[in-house]
């Protein structure tokens, strides 16, 4: 049986940002609704005609977005929080945008990561919630598509039971006493909006479930079960895929039961399991296997030779056999052709979305109309990855021998922080609940213009540096008038936490244009690390002493933590991920001490990813955990006790990992609390910490100014529980995408909080 091609998703962000541009053109004033939705609609039927004509069997459709998919669920669902105001029908765009971005009256919806990637999203909120239908927007795209493009779509919907375990009821997530109370509110929605859609004609809907492959118990199957079986009797004409993606499943026979058509499975982030289960159970006869074999989370081109051997594999399971993407595309940037200043060898070892597109295309052709038809492909594919792996770039024997020699190198400080922090107290003269913030500063039009033009060779070296030597003397004096405690430079010369680093180690590859989306318009470009990471230069160095010399205040040195920067890039498969993080944490070790030796009495080294990137089985935490420890201490652990070590760590759910972030035995922490509300602190208070921390006391996602007393709400709970001895005073994160007037505004009343509650406290002793 001839197999298809199906797509999953695809990225919205432009092949030169346009999405991007659109929304924050609105956001600046400068078009209106009725032109962004024009513009809106333009961007996403290109997208579509591009894939109908990279010749993909079954397009996906809806899986667009004006800023995140579960938003787009929350207000079609009318699961809007009160305070932002109350509705009866589908939200403007800039009611829309104010859940996650916030009102000068209303706090921004949380906001976290998308599984254990670098994807953000809205999480739902399911208080006081009247659910009611407000747009069925599967079916508008549905027929755009159809009328527009003649595709044949598959909407794309998240199913109930994600929706909901990725929401929060009463601050907390759904919890399995909750879901199936809320499950019945929300299924009547799941049915009206099939229903329409069986009468428009739909003939195949693609329902995401990833919360799967986090069920361990098949007892726990059987509420996805009711669900899809409610969805199928609400739209019998209409076929069922159901989607899993990230991990493999765990209850496998229960899942492939399940009463749908096609089941997603990913063959790519398993670590094989799923096939193992596949040659064990088997899989029913009447049901479709999407197979997801080309990888949707990295960039690398799929050896095609084990591709088809993987799909022959399949076939001998099932001869009903999709092949797609193992999840939406949209974590990869859109295409190499304009990565045009790239070595050649390098490039034809990357795919990014069309490409992986093409790929299935090409693996389709050879099953189904056998290998010759696409031979030359197929030659020039293993001609690629032979070359790419025998490139120097992947042969550096400095670096073979480093890690060679590492069980040799001690990765302890010499002292216990207990007497550690003495020396740093005597060092640092810092007052109690001292003030800093976690490390940049707005980038405004100005910075990245002169950044271009540096770039492009239109202004020299030594005027860039000078611009970028007055623009941090100008925030060093700022930040001197605020009354900050410890200073930071504000990394105007980095372009982001992690490709400023790319760029200054082998390596590594900064793309030209290798965009995806982080949160709303927010896009990052990870840079692609493809060979072997070595030191060969300082990084940080020279901009962090001229900030020094500028001030009698301490200035931070900031580095970016080896488990960041591979969770934030594309990393090379060749090897074991691992061996990779302990490079990169060998070659920053040379810059602390570089550092050190330059006279910066405190140097933070962020790691706002180690909790995002948790595998989603827990069975597999423990060595994840001990990799991530023993990278950090690799970095940290030359320098001397007086010196101070910090790190940031990014909102998440802590309470499992308390001992992790002990064990990184970093002086000072810093963590993302704010739009949480201050839960995270339950964690600290359960299971108590030993060392200093900062938990953020006000949210910089959100462009409004918090008030005085909100901070000082979040400081008085945060003191509660931590002994006012040990806590700092900062945002949430880094204020790089803020504007420089709200900065300045919310740290000025960032300071105000600290003096008020520092007012009330007993005299430090």
């Amino acid at each position: 049986m001839a197999i298809k091609t199906s797509g999953v998703g695809y990225p919205r962000l432009g092949e030169r940002r346009e999405w991007k541009k659109l929304l924050e053109s609105f956001w600046a004033g400068k078009i209106t609704d009725s032109q962004f939705e024009v513009t809106s609609k333009e961007l996403r039927l290109n997208d579509l005609a591009k894939q109908k004509a990279l010749g993909l069997d079954l397009i996906q459709v809806a899986d667009y977005s004006n800023y995140d998919h579960v938003q787009d669920l929350s207000v079609a669902f009318n699961v809007i929080p009160a305070r932002f105001g109350s509705y009866t029908k589908k939200l403007s765009l800039t009611e829309y945008f104010a859940l996650s971005r916030g009102t000068v009256d209303a706090v921004a919806s949380d906001m976290t990561k998308w599984f254990n990637i670098n994807y953000h999203y809205t999480v739902p909120e399911f208080d006081n919630v009247d659910f009611k239908l407000l747009d069925n927007r599967w079916l508008t795209f549905y027929n755009e598509a159809k009328s527009e493009l003649g595709i044949d779509g598959k909407p794309v919907i998240l199913g109930p039971i994600s929706y909901l375990k990725l929401g929060k009821l009463n601050g907390e997530y759904v919890n399995d006493e909750q879901l199936p109370i809320l499950l019945e509110q929300v299924l009547p929605l799941y049915e009206q909006i099939f229903s329409e859609l069986a009468t428009a004609g739909v003939q195949w809907v693609q329902v995401d479930e990833p919360t799967l492959v986090k069920v361990t118990d098949e007892a726990e199957v059987a509420i996805y079960d009711h669900a899809l079986q409610v969805i199928r009797n609400a739209a019998p004409s209409i076929k069922l895929e159901l989607e899993t993606y990230f991990d493999s499943i765990d209850p496998f026979e229960a899942v492939t039961n399940l009463p749908v058509d096609a089941i997603g499975l990913d063959f790519v982030n398993d670590n094989g399991e799923n096939l193992v289960n596949l040659q064990r159970f088997g899989f029913p006869a009447d049901k479709i296997l999407a197979a997801g074999i080309v990888d949707g989370h990295n960039i690398w081109t799929s050896n095609l030779a084990d591709k088809l051997d993987l799909i022959e594999k399949l076939q001998d399971i099932t001869p009903n056999l999709w092949i797609q993407p193992s999840n939406s595309l949209l974590h990869v940037p859109i295409t190499t052709k304009n990565e045009t200043t790239i070595d050649s060898t390098l490039k034809n070892g990357l795919a990014f979305a069309d490409e992986k597109i093409h790929e299935l295309v090409i693996l389709a052709q050879a099953v189904n109309d056998g290998q010759t038809a696409v031979q030359t492909e197929l030659d020039a594919n293993q001609e690629y990855l032979t070359a790419l792996n025998a490139s120097v770039a992947r042969n550096n024997q400095n670096v073979a021998q480093a890690i060679q020699e590492l069980p040799q190198l001690n990765v302890e400080r010499h002292a216990q922080f207990a007497e550690r922090i003495k020396l740093q107290q005597a060092n640092l003269q810092l007052p109690l609940l001292p003030t800093t913030t976690i490390g940049s500063f707005p980038q405004s039009s100005e910075v990245r213009s002169n950044r271009l033009a540096w770039r492009k060779g239109k202004i020299t070296q030594a005027e860039y540096d000078h611009f970028i030597e007055s623009e941090t003397k100008r925030w060093l004096e700022i930040q001197e008038e605020l009354g900050l405690d410890v200073l930071v430079h504000g990394e105007f010369e980095r372009t982001d936490m992690v490709e400023y680093f790319g760029e200054k180690l082998t390596g590594f590859y900064a793309s030209q244009n290798g965009w995806v989306q982080s949160y709303g318009a927010r896009g990052v470009r990870p840079p692609v690390i493809f060979g072997d990471v070595e030191y060969t230069e300082p990084i940080t160095v020279k901009e962090t002493v001229y900030a020094q010399s500028q001030t009698d205040k301490i200035v931070k040195g900031m580095l970016t933590a080896p488990l960041t920067i591979i969770n934030w890039s594309f990393v090379r498969d060749d090897i074991p991920k691992v061996q990779v993080e302990n490079q990169i944490a060998l070659a920053l070790r040379e810059e602390v001490l570089n550092l050190e030796e330059a006279g910066i009495k405190i140097i933070q080294v962020d790691e706002p990813a180690l909790r995002e990137g948790l595998p989603l089985k827990r069975r597999n935490w423990q060595t994840y955990l001990d990799d991530a420890v023993y990278s950090f201490k690799i970095t940290t652990t030359g320098v001397k006790d007086a010196t101070q070590i910090h790190t940031h760590m990014c909102y998440s759910d802590f309470e499992d990992i308390i001992g992790t972030i002990s064990a990184l035995d970093a002086d000072v922490i810093s963590i993302e609390t704010s739009r949480s509300r201050g839960e995270i602190i339950t964690a600290f208070e359960k299971n108590g910490y030993d060392k200093e921390i900062g938990l953020g006391v006000y949210d910089i996602h959100s462009p409004r100014v918090p008030k005085v007393e909100e901070i000082v709400d979040n400081i008085n709970r945060a003191l509660r529980v931590i002994d006012p001895k040990q806590f700092w005073i900062n945002p949430d994160c880094g204020l790089k995408t803020r504007q420089e007037s709200e900065t300045i505004a919310a740290l000025q009343n960032m300071i105000a909080a600290r003096n008020e509650v520092l007012a009330t406290l007993a005299t430090p002793v």
